[in-house]
């Protein structure tokens, strides 16, 4: 399959059939003069740049000033990080891949299924982590308007992991918001571990002790009011499912 770059004529149309404004200033600012997408993601026994992250077990995600990082939760169990930043979002999910190859060739070529049987549409473009699949998904997607929303699915296949970055909101059409999302998404750490686990098995994400110090102390409070951090909700990262979630700002 050919795969190109989407020019700017291309990336104003496409954000004009998902219904945004690519003219709309993002909420925030962002001017890290870096090039996103060198060097990373990380696997953890690289030689990792220090950075301020947050320890989810499986993944390490990096902070930055005016992103927040939210726990959605599946079963009980948590089950993906996503980073917010203005309006657009980066959930990020990190499995078990076996020793022989990786998964991402597989895994666009079901995405592709998948965003088919929703009613949207998909391609497959270069972006600053290789293949990547740009979608317009007809499912709704919680706290957007109808019609279709635009899907970035990025994947990256490392030492016996495969880490895959969802980005969804205005980021998902304009390159020029995408870039903070995709800094986030180059230095995020992967903790594979020793221990066996299936391929295509989530690894397992944990909450950090202060998450799990604000559940404790939620749970012996009332109910929290309209914009408190744990009653928060934040629009959809997933474009199929999305559970409870908890939020870290910092």
């Amino acid at each position: 399959m050919l795969r190109r770059r989407r020019n700017e004529d291309e990336e104003q149309a496409w954000a004009q059939a998902a219904g945004d404004d690519p003219d709309e200033p993002e909420s925030g600012s962002w001017d890290d003069p870096d090039e996103p997408g060198a060097g990373g993601p990380w696997d953890a026994n690289d030689d990792v740049p220090e950075a301020d992250r947050i320890d989810f077990g499986s993944i390490r995600v990096p902070v930055r000033e005016g992103f927040e990082v939210q726990v959605s939760m599946a079963e009980d169990q948590p089950a993906w990080v996503t980073v917010v930043y203005g309006d657009s979002g980066l959930q990020l999910q990190a499995f078990a891949a076996p020793k022989t190859g990786g998964l991402w060739a597989d895994v666009r070529e079901e995405i592709a299924d998948e965003v088919a049987r929703a009613g949207g549409e998909c391609e497959e473009m270069d972006g600053p982590f290789g293949v990547e699949v740009h979608a317009l998904i007809a499912a709704p997607v919680p706290g957007a308007g109808g019609g279709r929303h635009p899907v970035r699915f990025l994947g990256v296949d490392g030492p016996r992991w495969f880490l895959r970055g969802v980005i969804s909101g205005p980021a998902a059409a304009r390159n020029d918001l995408a870039a903070a999302l995709e800094d986030v998404f180059a230095d995020v750490v992967v903790v594979r571990g020793d221990h066996p686990v299936p391929p295509r098995d989530l690894l397992e994400i944990r909450l950090p002790e202060e998450a799990l110090r604000a559940l404790a102390a939620d749970a012996g409070e009332p109910e929290d009011g309209p914009g408190d951090s744990a009653a928060e909700r934040w629009g959809g990262i997933d474009p199929f499912e999305r559970g409870p979630e908890i939020t870290e700002t910092r």
